[in-house]
C-alpha cells in the first residue's frame, strides 16, 4: 500500500480512488500493415467497473509525477517492460481538487502482454477501431473519443543557426560553442513542453523527439562527447536549410513535425513539405 490509495473528493461532487489523483498508460502500436493497436487492460470481477475494458493505471503516489506513476502501475498490473515505452504527452481531465491524467505511449512492438496481478484479468491487444466494441470502463469511455486523436509524437527540428543568431550570448566569438550550449540547453525539454503552437498534439505536456540541425563551422558538435541525452544532433553535409528540410520529407507515420526558425524562405519550404513552423522565441521562452 503506497500513501496515495485512498478515496478522495473532487469539486465536481465526486468520489474517486487516488488521494492525490491517478493517472494511466494508453500504450499504441501500429504495425506494418498501417493499422492501429491499443494495449486494453480488462478489470478483474471483484474491483471498481469489474470485467471491463480500460487502461492500466490507478492512484498517483505523493512523491510521484503523473507518468511515473502510470508506468509504475502498469508494470504492476501486467508484464508490459515499461522501459520500452516512449512516451508522447499527456492529457489530463480535471475534476477540481482530482485529476486523472492519461499517459500517451508508443512501442515499436506488438510485444505479448500477460496479468501480473489479482487487478488485472485480462491484457489484450485491440484495433483503433475495435475498441468501442469492448464493454469499457465508464471513465475510460468518456475520454476515449478524445484520445483517439491524440496517439502521435511531436519532432521539434531546430535551426540551430537561425536560434543561436537569436541569442545574446557571444555566439560570434565562438560559433561553435554557442551551438554546443544550445544542444544542452535543449536537453531541458526532456521534462516536457506545454503550449505547443497550433494545437499540433492535443496533449497538457508532450515530450517531443528533439533533432538540432547543425552546420558550418558548428558541424563538430554533432561528434561531441556532449551529444545526446535526449537530443540528436544532426550535421549537415551542406546547406542546413536543405538538411531541415530532408528531414521533413521523412517523417514517420503517427508524427508531427514542427521546425523552430525565424527564415523566411526555409519557413515556406518546411510548409510546403509539411511542417508546422514556429520562430525561436517561442523555444527560448521555454529553455
Amino acid at each position: 500500500m503506497g500513501d496515495g490509495d485512498g478515496w478522495a473528493d473532487c469539486d465536481l461532487g465526486h468520489t474517486h480512488w487516488g488521494r492525490f489523483g491517478a493517472s494511466g498508460l494508453l500504450a499504441y502500436h501500429r504495425d506494418a500493415g498501417g493499422d492501429l493497436w491499443i494495449l486494453l487492460q480488462q478489470r478483474a470481477w471483484w474491483g471498481i467497473g469489474g470485467g471491463t475494458w480500460g487502461m492500466f493505471g490507478g492512484a498517483l503516489h505523493s512523491h510521484e509525477d503523473a507518468v511515473t506513476g502510470a508506468l509504475r502501475e502498469t508494470s504492476e498490473e501486467c508484464t508490459l517492460d515499461v522501459g520500452a515505452v516512449t512516451v508522447h504527452g499527456t492529457s489530463v481531465e480535471d475534476h477540481g481538487g482530482w485529476s486523472f491524467t492519461s499517459v500517451l505511449g508508443s512501442l515499436t512492438e506488438q510485444v505479448p502482454v500477460e496479468p501480473a496481478s489479482r487487478e488485472t484479468r485480462r491484457a489484450e491487444w485491440v484495433r483503433a477501431e475495435e475498441v468501442t466494441d469492448r464493454k469499457l470502463f465508464a471513465p475510460f469511455a468518456r475520454s476515449w473519443p478524445r484520445l483517439q486523436d491524440a496517439m502521435k509524437g511531436l519532432i521539434l527540428i531546430v535551426d540551430a543557426a537561425n536560434v543561436v543568431g537569436a541569442r545574446a550570448d557571444g555566439w560570434w566569438k565562438d560559433r561553435a560553442g554557442a551551438n554546443a550550449r544550445l544542444r544542452d540547453d535543449l536537453k531541458s525539454l526532456n521534462a516536457g513542453v506545454q503550449g505547443v503552437p497550433d494545437g499540433l498534439v492535443p496533449f497538457d505536456r508532450c515530450f517531443p523527439e528533439i533533432v538540432l540541425v547543425v552546420e558550418g563551422a558548428a558541424r563538430g558538435v554533432a561528434d561531441e562527447p556532449g551529444n545526446g541525452g535526449g537530443v540528436r544532433v544532426v550535421a549537415a553535409p551542406g546547406s542546413g536549410d536543405d538538411r531541415i528540410v530532408e528531414l521533413v520529407r521523412e517523417a514517420r507515420p503517427d508524427t508531427v513535425q514542427l521546425v523552430v526558425t525565424a527564415d523566411r524562405e526555409l519557413k515556406a519550404r518546411c510548409r510546403a513539405a509539411g511542417a508546422a513552423v514556429t520562430g525561436p522565441r517561442w523555444l527560448l521562452e521555454r529553455l
